[in-house]
């Protein structure tokens, strides 16, 4: 341990505890909520943890804005290891073995894997340590004026904030002594943004776990009052379609027939007029290019067209994307789409493939349960209720991976603001405490899970 993280280092009750609030009573004015507390609310272990969080609120600011300046765009491999080597050595302070996951077999700078064995129930704590701002971007600096609750910076919310979140729930479970009560696994991933490919051994270190309830660390739609117990997989697509080129004049006669572009256009009609009104569906045609000659380049999303417009156009090709809520959702609207392509104009062709994606997170009775249980710890704390985010508001995200083998999961944890993915990426500060606060009094209840492991209700046992 260094000296640095010696003099930082974490006790859980007694005078230091109140020394450190003392020192920490500006820091705590951040909290836009705090004064609401119901006072008697919280078991007194409880009420350590919301209070080691306050005193640490100013160590936590001061890793955010260290992490915010270190440029981790998903394809500047060395920045999002440096990124890792960070937060590692954070976790390691904690007891955590760590190990770097290389990606290069994937073509991106890998995963950082932290693992502590405990007595209670497995726990998953999932985020990523790359941000959408590559080194040429001219977003790169942390930015807070004096005073202010507010700070710009690359990734401050997706989701660098979220890390920290997730790093001082840690920290105080570990300060009060019961982080041992859980089993916890920490998986960053290194390239959220921009997945390397194939995606399915890029997401390796996520389908192979086992665990009883994963968290995830990602801002949500950034409102404090919600979290995401369902997100939309998605997944990309691509309509190639093929005519036969003539003059105009000999349009739909024998042997000519309609045209690529007539086809194209009736398949993305057919598509509107058939799926458009399912709930949680959407299937976006983003790019197109027809005529006698084309030249596409879905994977940029650019090419070149040529045509006459006395010409029967002989290719026209799309590039889409697919959002649903469900596997079964997924796999009907594909069902759909390929039937109508199938069902071809005369003298066409069409072919429509689907590219890796990401998966959806479905809405379970163990996500609920586990929101149910997130807005108790919120109410307590004086925060409010807080209610499932409408999952078209939510986009995809690595969590989504966990999906089919956890049975409780719940997203959107991390540090709120506003901006995202752009260079108006702005966090709210006040909001970084409390989401610490109730991370880590979610964490410290499910120390015990209900009788049985699987679908049934998550229970709370009383010291």
């Amino acid at each position: 341990m260094s000296g640095a993280r010696e003099q930082g280092k974490w006790h859980a009750a007694g005078p230091a505890v109140g020394t450190l609030l003392a020192l920490g009573l500006a820091v705590v004015a951040l909290s836009p909520l705090a004064a609401e507390r119901p006072p008697a609310s919280l078991e007194p272990i409880e009420q350590q943890i919301v209070d080691v969080v306050d005193a640490h609120n100013g160590q936590a600011l001061e890793l955010l804005e260290r992490v915010v300046e270190i440029n981790s765009g998903t394809l500047n491999l060395d920045g999002v290891r440096q990124v890792g080597r960070i937060f590692a050595a954070e976790l390691e302070s904690l007891g955590f073995a760590t190990r770097w996951l290389d990606g290069s077999a994937f073509e991106r700078a890998g995963h950082l894997l932290a693992e502590r064995a405990g007595d209670g129930p497995r726990v998953l704590l999932i985020g990523h340590l790359d941000t959408v701002f590559e080194r040429d971007s001219p977003f790169q600096r942390y930015e807070r004026e004096a005073g202010s609750n507010e700070a710009r910076g690359p990734g401050v919310t997706d989701m660098k904030g979220g890390n920290v979140v997730l790093l001082y729930a840690l920290k105080a479970l570990e300060a009060v002594g019961v982080l041992q009560q859980l089993d916890v696994t920490v998986v960053l991933t290194g390239d959220e943004e921009k997945p390397g490919r194939p995606l399915a051994l890029a997401r390796e270190v996520l389908t192979s776990r086992e665990a009883d309830v994963a968290l995830g660390f990602e801002d949500g739609d950034s409102d404090p009052a919600t979290a995401v117990i369902a997100r939309r997989g998605a997944t990309g697509w691509q309509l190639r379609v093929t005519g036969v080129r003539a003059h105009s004049s000999q349009l739909f006669a024998e042997g000519v027939g309609a045209g690529a572009i007539y086809e194209v256009a009736r398949i993305l009609s057919n598509f509107y007029e058939e799926l458009s009104g399912e709930s949680n569906l959407t299937f976006n045609p983003g790019f197109m290019l027809g005529g006698t000659t084309i030249d596409f380049d879905p994977e940029q999303a650019r090419g070149e067209a040529f045509g006459k417009d006395n010409v029967v156009a002989s290719s026209a090709s799309v590039a889409g994307d697919l959002r649903a809520l469900s596997a079964a959702q997924y796999e009907q609207a594909r069902a759909t789409m390929q039937r109508i392509v199938s069902d071809n104009l005369p003298a066409t062709a069409a072919e429509l493939t689907f590219a890796e994606g990401y998966p959806p997170l479905a809405p379970t009775a163990g996500n609920r349960q586990l929101l149910e249980l997130y807005s108790a710890v919120s109410r307590e704390l004086g925060l409010g209720p807080v209610a499932a985010v409408d999952p078209r508001r939510a986009g995809a995200a690595d969590v989504s991976f966990v999906a089919e083998r956890v049975p409780r999961v719940l997203d959107g944890l991390g540090l709120m603001g506003g901006g995202g993915h752009t260079t108006d990426e702005t966090a709210d500060l006040r909001t970084l405490p409390t989401q610490t606060q109730r991370a880590a009094l979610l964490l410290y209840r499910l120390r015990r899970l209900g009788a049985e492991a699987g679908d049934e209700a998550v229970g709370v046992v009383s010291d």
